[in-house]
């Protein structure tokens, strides 16, 4: 029986030293804002200077870096895709805006062409879209470029308006 409390006794006294090492801080200090006789502008200049450390849980953040992110409108990006959807696309990249197209017949035309659109803003304007178009021959008329460009942004409108009305 005596051999049954010193086991006893000793896992309780190995538990409490276990939840205690838990309970320190990493620089060894007991009172978190540094010493007593700190005020609080002398703490937050202290929190402020020091980095923070780093957690797993640091990567479920949803603290995105702007300029390491792009944001693209959807309305751009959805229209783009309605009014070239004659064109065999090369590939695409939703993070960065850009579309690339092989060369293509529009219905009706003669010519093939082939584009490169940048989405390079999340505003439904006509700066954040831009358009290159090419032809077998070269480079497109500036007028056609226009044409094209004014489609995409119509048909943008429109999805935009539809869905407003939801």
């Amino acid at each position: 029986m005596t051999i049954r409390v010193l086991m006893r006794a000793s896992a309780i006294c190995g538990l409490t030293l276990a939840l205690s090492a838990c309970g320190g801080t990493s620089s060894g200090k007991l009172w978190p804002f540094g010493s007593k006789k700190d005020t609080p502008p002398q703490q937050a200049v202290k929190a402020a200077e020091e980095p923070k450390e780093e957690t797993i849980w640091d990567l479920f953040d949803n603290k995105a870096d702007s300029n390491v992110t792009v944001e693209v409108n959807k309305y751009l990006w959805q229209a783009s895709l309605e009014v070239l959807s004659f064109l065999p696309i090369q590939s695409v990249d939703p993070f960065s805006g850009v579309i690339v197209t092989g060369y293509g017949t529009p219905p009706g035309g003669g010519r093939a062409y082939r584009a490169t659109v940048l989405v390079q803003d999340p505003a439904l304007d006509a700066r954040s879209l831009k358009l290159s178009l090419e032809s077998r021959g070269g480079q497109v008329s500036a007028e056609t470029v226009r044409a094209v460009e004014d489609a995409i942004l119509t048909r943008a409108r429109q999805l935009r308006i539809r869905d407003s009305k939801l």
